[in-house]
């Protein structure tokens, strides 16, 4: 069912050599792996396994977490580093990354700007986010510096961790606040009658 997200793919990179990659909520890792794929020389997936809760909410499927990952890994014969937690388990490492994923999990988060900054403080100089995330769905309001509350269950039957829509001119100015040195709308296109913001962020240089 995850097919409809190939509309980022368009958006990334060609080429990730010499580059450390960071896939924040990974979940069966298609990103880490197109990145190590594509020639990075580090690429670490982290995942709090979130999903578990929703996938059983919306199919009745029961699953463990990571394992779609670890299938898909093991195929590969991938040497992609696979983390269990949120961006925050990755603070006392003290690594930094040239290039960071962070798609369709703004708008799952309590707290966007707390993540955003997180996220900021492990790029390297120069590094960029790559933010994709739910947007406004109503004409005219795709650029305005707005962010809606969504309703408990209200984008999609029976997940209720959806929590915020995003027009294209609320993730800058949110992108401001949390200290990128420069935002850039990349599309606003409507995915499956669900509206979607892409955006790449980046941190100031050295």
């Amino acid at each position: 069912m995850a097919r409809d997200h190939r509309y980022r793919v368009p958006f990334l990179p060609a080429s990730f050599a010499g580059r450390r990659v960071l896939d924040v909520g990974t979940f069966d890792g298609f990103y880490a792996h197109l990145a190590e794929h594509r020639g990075a020389t580090r690429v670490v997936a982290v995942d709090n396994e979130q999903y578990v809760a929703w996938v059983k909410a919306r199919w009745g499927v029961v699953l463990k977490g990571g394992e779609g990952f670890r299938a898909i890994g093991a195929l590969l014969g991938s040497r992609v580093q696979y983390v269990r937690g949120d961006a925050l388990t990755l603070r006392d490492t003290g690594e930094r990354f040239d290039v960071i994923f962070c798609f369709g999990i703004l708008h799952r988060v309590e707290n966007p700007l707390g993540l955003m900054r997180a996220l900021g403080e492990r790029l390297a100089p120069g590094g960029r986010l790559l933010v994709e995330t739910y947007g406004i769905a109503h004409d005219g309001r795709v650029g305005e510096r707005a962010i809606e509350v969504q309703q408990p269950g209200g984008i999609y039957p029976g997940d209720e961790f959806v929590y915020w829509g995003f027009g294209a001119g609320g993730l800058t100015a949110l992108a401001g606040l949390a200290g990128f040195a420069e935002a850039r709308i990349e599309a606003t296109p409507t995915i499956d009658g669900h509206p979607r913001v892409l955006g790449a962020l980046v941190r100031p240089g050295a």
